[in-house]
């Protein structure tokens, strides 16, 4: 598999890199497109599209292909690929049906591959990303390989979108399976955040809808630990202070935490919404604001990788949480660049919504505030 990243801030940028980067001989059978809602995404899928080349696309919060981030921009994976070894499905969810969705790919993909790895998108912020993973594991089995990410809007918070070459959605996904006899994928998801304090028991909730932990309103016990001040709703900045540095982490029978920052503020009760699950009586522990311990744990995790299941690799995609560039802001560079850095080759990156893997040592889930790396290569 040959690899190249471009990137541009118009289509005419993007054109011109696409021709530049095939002026060798290069023709790319498969395009993962990063691409800002600023962005005329339909003419960049025309570009590539007149090219024969298949698009797995999202919009973004911020896009790289390398340690200078973006916004606003549109940034592209190449890839040279046989067009045996991956497959390309788009579906639409406007029923909610996420898990029947994810299901019935699923059993595509197992027609196709004895062995299929997926990567995965999915666009509308009521998503609800488990579901979609589970719909994987109920087909091919609780080891199946799925990384992904949801879609952005660069902070607009309004509407995201997945698109492929002739369709786009805005309650949709954009999946590629891969045959895994014939490309590798590994990846790992890392946070970083370091946990504060005992474990505390969530003593009222409704799926992502957290009232009390110990019996106090999660907002009150949340800004005790965080030290925070003007806690009212004229505090426009509360919500996003709660969410990047002060998220709880839902601990996990099996492997590492997940995160769950608050999103969304009930005042009424002083409840908030989480970005995923959490359960009625799971455990779960505060979190410290980031320091450069955060990028630290990331690379490292990158490493590990590397050493223990990923020596080589073609080509690597990176989702990492919009809310570490707003916690972590220039720093994210260092971050970005240490990922790099372990394989040195073509890579591609977007700040997500959400995050979708596996966790260190446990299940698949939906993350936040997390970096997930995912290394391709053919055998």
């Amino acid at each position: 598999m040959q690899a190249k990243s471009i990137k541009g801030n118009s289509t005419e940028e993007i054109k011109n890199a696409l021709l530049q980067s095939m002026n060798d001989g290069f023709k790319p059978t498969l395009a993962i497109a990063f691409v800002s809602i600023k962005q005329d995404r339909k003419a960049i899928c025309k570009l590539l599209d007149e090219a024969d080349i298949a698009i797995f696309g999202t919009t973004t919060n911020g896009e790289f292909i390398d340690e200078e981030t973006e916004k606003g921009s549109a940034a592209i994976l190449l890839l040279e690929i046989n067009k045996n070894y991956f497959e390309l499905y788009f579906e639409e969810y406007p029923e909610k049906n996420y898990r029947a969705i994810t299901n019935a790919v699923a059993r595509k993909a197992k027609e196709k591959f004895a062995t299929p790895a997926f990567f995965i998108a999915g666009s509308n912020m009521e998503t609800d990303a488990e579901e979609l993973l589970f719909g994987f594991e109920d087909v091919v089995g609780k080891d199946v390989n799925v990384y992904g990410g949801m879609a952005g809007d660069d902070f607009t918070f309004s509407d995201q979108f997945v698109f492929t070459n002739e369709h786009e959605s805005s309650r949709g996904m954009v999946c590629i399976a891969f045959d895994e006899e014939k490309v590798t994928i590994k990846g790992v998801a890392t946070c970083g955040w370091r946990a504060v304090g005992t474990e505390r028991t969530v003593t009222k909730s409704t799926g992502n809808h957290v009232y009390t932990v110990d019996d106090i309103p999660v907002l009150d016990i949340t800004t005790k630990y965080g030290g925070l001040e003007n806690v009212s709703p004229d505090n426009e900045g509360l919500l996003l202070e709660i969410a990047a540095n002060f998220p709880l982490q839902l601990q996990r029978e099996k492997g590492d935490p997940v995160m769950r920052p608050g999103l969304v503020i009930d005042w009424s009760d002083r409840s908030f919404y989480c970005s995923g699950s959490v359960p009625q009586g799971s455990k779960v522990r505060f979190s410290l604001p980031p320091d450069f311990d955060v990028m630290e744990k990331v690379i490292k995790g990158v490493e590990n990788l590397k050493a223990t299941k990923m020596p080589d690799a073609d080509a690597l995609v990176v989702f990492s949480c919009a809310g570490r560039i707003l916690s972590l802001g220039p720093l994210m560079t260092q971050e970005i660049e240490g990922i790099k850095n372990v394989w040195n080759v073509p890579m591609l990156g977007m700040f997500s919504n959400a995050e979708l893997a596996r966790a260190t040592g446990g299940n698949l889930e939906m993350h936040n505030l997390t970096t997930c790396c995912v290394a391709l290569k053919e055998k």
